[in-house]
Parts: structure tokens; sequence; C-alpha cells
């Protein structure tokens, strides 16, 4: 080889040595970099004229009959606090992103409204794949996520504000509610195939196992399926004394028409679902959902001031036929708690938000709420109701007051090794 050949393979060899050192640096320094991002973005939204926050929901696909009037909610919410003054005497500026009911969409999102828009929190979410696909997202950035919407426990992150039900205070509740008050000793489990249905239905049946209750069957669906002939069928054959709806978005719609279809209505085989509310109902038709059983922890029909006040702003702003339900309520109710606790720390910076809002109260419309700073979960009243011909919820039954959160169910010796 020649000293020239020598020589310019030398050079070539050294260039492409720092092109990947270049390339390794970028690499190896991506949480440095994130890091600063949501430094930076700490730092921007305590600067200018307004504060950025994200709102991240499906506004598109399955997910989108439950997860727009969440989305509408926390609006409402940002409206009510800019007319007062917005926080810290600056407006609150939404950026609104589609999740498209796409778990890896939800995540893309989520760092888009951190790292690009420089939001100061992210209000979203609704499905347990949604919140999964979500947090690690959140945690690397030591950036906040309010998540609005009942789950299935055994989780908390230092990043997630969790301001609908943990497992204690709504699914247990309605085991409890069917064995003693409906006389349930043999239950069917129906559900979509993710990680909320099958998580719950591990921690019902452990329930189940200890206080004597039979689980018949155990069937689930792809979320957004319309075909349940097959689990109809097997529901109708297992001579079930209840079931225990899991399913998610618009499954539920066919789900009910074909239940009904088969000859399957309420005063027949009770349904108790956590996962439908007023705003499906109406989705589903009242007709075919008339007597049946939710779990919830707040209805539009739940008394109290502060509720009236809630429910007459909503329609207000988005029509007379528009309705109020429990996930719609908890988003509104993130909104105000973040709003609240920015105001105490003097900052929207995440640690001191956090540390702000330990203990921190509100009068919400489902009743007074509280944050629990070990886990960043709020107290909850349980309300256990029916399903009336308006398509409203009626209370039949409800805890003595809120139900401290217990997402890992410490308090349950039944539920030992479920984590």
């Amino acid at each position: 080889m020649s000293t020239r050949e020598k020589g310019g393979r030398f050079w070539l060899l050294a260039i492409l040595a720092l092109c990947l050192s270049a390339f390794v640096a970028v690499g190896c320094g991506s949480d440095s970099k994130d890091e600063a991002s949501s430094t930076s973005a700490s730092a921007s939204s305590d600067s200018g004229d307004t504060i950025k926050v994200g709102i991240l929901h499906s506004l598109s696909g399955t997910m989108a009959i439950s997860e727009v009037s969440v989305r509408d909610s926390e609006l409402l919410a940002i409206e009510e606090i800019n007319k007062n003054g917005g926080v810290l005497g600056k407006q609150i500026e939404p950026v609104i992103e589609d999740g498209a009911s796409d778990w890896p969409t939800f995540a893309e999102k989520a760092q888009k409204l951190i790292s690009q828009d420089q939001v100061a929190a992210t209000f979203g979410g609704w499905t347990s794949a949604s919140r999964k696909a979500m947090l690690p997202v959140f945690e690397k950035n030591k950036a906040l996520l309010y998540y609005p919407v009942q789950y299935e426990g055994l989780e908390s992150s230092p990043y997630i504000f969790y301001t609908g039900a943990t497992t204690n205070q709504q699914i247990i509740p309605a085991l409890e509610y069917l064995q003693k008050e409906k006389g349930v000793k043999k239950l069917f489990l129906v559900g979509s195939d993710y990680v909320f249905p099958r998580t719950a239905n591990k921690e019902i049946k452990a329930w189940a196992k200890a206080n004597g209750m039979e689980v018949t069957g155990e069937e689930y669906a792809p979320l957004g399926s319309t075909e349940f002939s097959t689990i109809v069928n097997k529901v109708k054959a297992s001579n079930s004394d209840a079931v225990f709806n899991t399913l998610n978005g618009d499954s539920n719609v066919a789900f009910f028409k074909q239940l009904d279809g088969a000859g399957l209505p309420s005063d027949k085989l009770p349904v108790v679902s956590v996962s439908i509310a007023e705003d499906e109902v109406r989705g589903i038709g009242a007709d075919k959902v008339k007597g049946q059983i939710v779990a919830w922890n707040y209805y539009q029909t739940t008394p109290g001031a502060e509720n009236e006040k809630f429910v007459k702003a909503y329609k207000a702003k988005y029509g007379k036929n528009r309705v109020t339900d429990d996930p719609i309520e908890a988003g509104y109710v993130g909104v105000k708690l973040w709003a609240a606790a920015v105001e105490k720390a003097g900052s929207t910076d995440p640690e001191k938000v956090k540390a702000a809002s330990k203990g921190l109260t509100l009068d919400a419309p489902e009743g007074k709420v509280t944050v629990n700073g070990e886990n960043q979960h709020i107290t909850k009243t349980s309300r256990i109701g029916v399903i009336n011909e308006n398509g409203l919820i009626d209370t039949v039954w409800e805890s003595d007051g809120p139900i401290e959160p217990d997402p890992y169910l410490k308090t349950y010796d039944w539920a030992k090794g479920l984590s």
C-alpha cells in the first residue's frame, strides 16, 4: 500500500472514529438532555405570560367514547382558573394532543409535550395500558402526570397523581355489595384483553377465594371488539348470579346490546361495571342498561353545592344534553389540585408541586378529597349506583366517608403476593 493510500486510510478511519464518538456522545447523553429539557420546561413555566399544560387523551379510536369528555372537563377547569386570575398571576395555556387509543402514541405525545412544548404538567390517559406506556416517560423526565381514571392498583409513581379510584376504593366495595346486598355466590368475569381487566380480575379472584364466592368463568375480548356472542353464550350457560364487567371503550355498546338480545336484562342477570358511567350510557342506550349496577365515587346526581355548580358549568359550556361522570369529574379535580399546589408552592417546579400537594384538600364535586403524600392518590368516597331510565345513576350505597387509598392492598391478608 502506498504512503498516499495509507494516509487516506488513516484520515478515513479518523473521521469515522469522530463520527462514532459524536453518535455515542449524543446517545449516552440522552438522559442528560431529557433532564435538561425537564429543567428548562420548569424554568420556562415560571417565565413568560402563560403557563403551558398538556392535555393528552384519545380523541380518536375506540377510547374516544370516554376520553373526549374528560378532555372537555379539564379544559373547563382551566377556563375557570383563568377567569379567576390563573396561577401565579399567569394564564394557563392548554396544549392538546391525541393519544389515538394507541399506547405507543401516548408515550410519544407525552415526550413531545415535555420536551418540545415544555409543559408544567400533563393531564391525561384512560386505560392502564396508556398509563403504563407514559409512566417511564414522566419518571425519566421528572415531569408530572395527573391520571383521572379508576384503575387496578398495585402501582404508585413519584411523578403521577392518581385522581381516580384505586382498588380498595371501587372494586372491593363493589364485591362486598354484590355479596352482602345481592347475595351473589357465583360470579362471571368479562373484560377487555389488556392490563387493567386482567390485573383487576386477578384481585377479584383472590378476594372471591377468601370470601366464599365462586368465579364461574373468565373471558376477555380485544379492546374495541364488537362481537360478544360466544362470551354471552358462555355467560348464559354458566348460571352465574352476576357478571363483573371490566370492558373498556365502545366494546361496552356491543356487549350490553348482545346481552340484552340474549334475554339477559338486568332483572335476570345483574352486571356490575367499573368502566362505564353516564357518558358511556349515552352511547349504549339507557334502555339496554337500565337497572344495571356500577361502582364509582361520583355521579352527576351526587348531592352538594360544589357538584351543582360543576354540572351547571359543564352543561353551560358543552350543551344541556351532555352529562358528567366519574372520570370527567376526576379530570376536573386533577387540574384544580395541580393549580392549588402550584399556588401553595409558588412555583410550577415538579418537586415543589409534589411537596406542596402532600395533605392538600379540595372541596370537589364528589365531596372533600385529600392528597395522600405517600402514594399520591386521593381519598375518595365509594358509591354503588344503579342506572335509571334517563341514563343517569342513582346511588344505592355509599361508604361512611372518604376511604384512604391503599393501592398495594396492604391492609388485606388475602392480597398478599398479588404485587
